[in-house]
């Protein structure tokens, strides 16, 4: 197994366990919102970290492109910014109901 899915199933133990338990005192919205925008910011750093990578890889290989590697690059991490701030919104509206 993975390290990757090893973390995943245990913030989904994690989860399963305080749900019940915060579930009497109305917590688990905020526990919800909080363990999706830590999801969120995992996900952002694996992609962008992969991105750059990748990048930086090609270009020891064909230094003669790494302009239009960087340009690709960035672009492409902007997305992924994007993406993430949106989600991490949308985790902060419903964690704070």
């Amino acid at each position: 197994m993975n390290k990757l899915a090893l973390a995943v199933a245990a913030v989904v133990v994690v989860l399963a366990w305080a749900a019940p338990a915060s579930a009497a005192d109305g917590t688990n919205i905020l526990v919800g919102g909080a363990a999706g925008a830590g999801i969120v910011i995992l996900g952002a750093g694996f992609g962008i970290g992969k991105i750059g990578s990748s990048a930086v890889e090609s270009m020891a290989r064909q230094p003669e492109v790494a302009g239009n590697i960087q340009t690709g690059m960035i672009i492409s991490a902007a997305l992924i910014e994007g993406v993430t701030l949106f989600a991490l919104i949308v985790c902060i509206i419903h964690g704070g109901m």
